[in-house]
């Protein structure tokens, strides 16, 4: 099957949750530093945004550390971003990974966040450049590893309701 006759569902990744939180704490969690720094990554990592220049065509860049200390760089470009709706980034990892992992190539992270009142549905599709890159991704464990992000955030996002 040639590129040009694919699926496009067959090139994303899609991961549906609702947060118990206004959309717009919900797309602050995402575009604020200190917020971010709260809740990325999977459980057990910490992340530093080393840079964040919230516009289209300004850069971020995050780095995941594992509860072992290694560290996980990840960058992109940020395409459009319409507050509180949605935001569409490149995504790419950034730095030496364990020898031998085959990196996916660069994707396209879509975050649509649906206003539900006190709760905000977000719809994260992650675009790749072909099949295979989106069987990387799978196979590194990017499913797993948002959910797990996911009930972070959502813990965060309790604490930040609460306090």
């Amino acid at each position: 099957m040639t590129q040009d006759k694919i699926d496009p569902s067959e090139l994303e990744i899609v991961i549906t949750r609702v947060f118990n939180a206004p959309r717009e704490l919900v797309f602050q969690a995402w575009t604020e530093p200190d917020h971010i720094a709260q809740w990325w990554g999977p459980k057990g990592f910490t992340t530093r945004v080393t840079e964040l220049d919230l516009r289209p065509g300004g850069t971020w860049r995050y780095v995941m550390t594992s509860p072992e200390g290694k560290e996980y760089p990840v960058k992109g470009v940020f395409r459009e971003i319409i507050p509180p709706e949605r935001l569409v980034t490149t995504d790419r990892f950034d730095g030496v990974y364990e020898q031998g992992t085959d990196l996916p190539q660069e994707m396209v992270t879509t975050a649509a966040f649906e206003d539900l009142g006190n709760q905000t549905k977000l719809i994260l599709t992650t675009t790749h450049p072909s099949v295979e890159e989106r069987r990387k991704h799978e196979e590194m464990g990017a499913i797993g590893g948002w959910n797990s992000s996911f009930d972070r955030l959502q813990d965060y996002l309790e604490n930040k309701m609460a306090g």
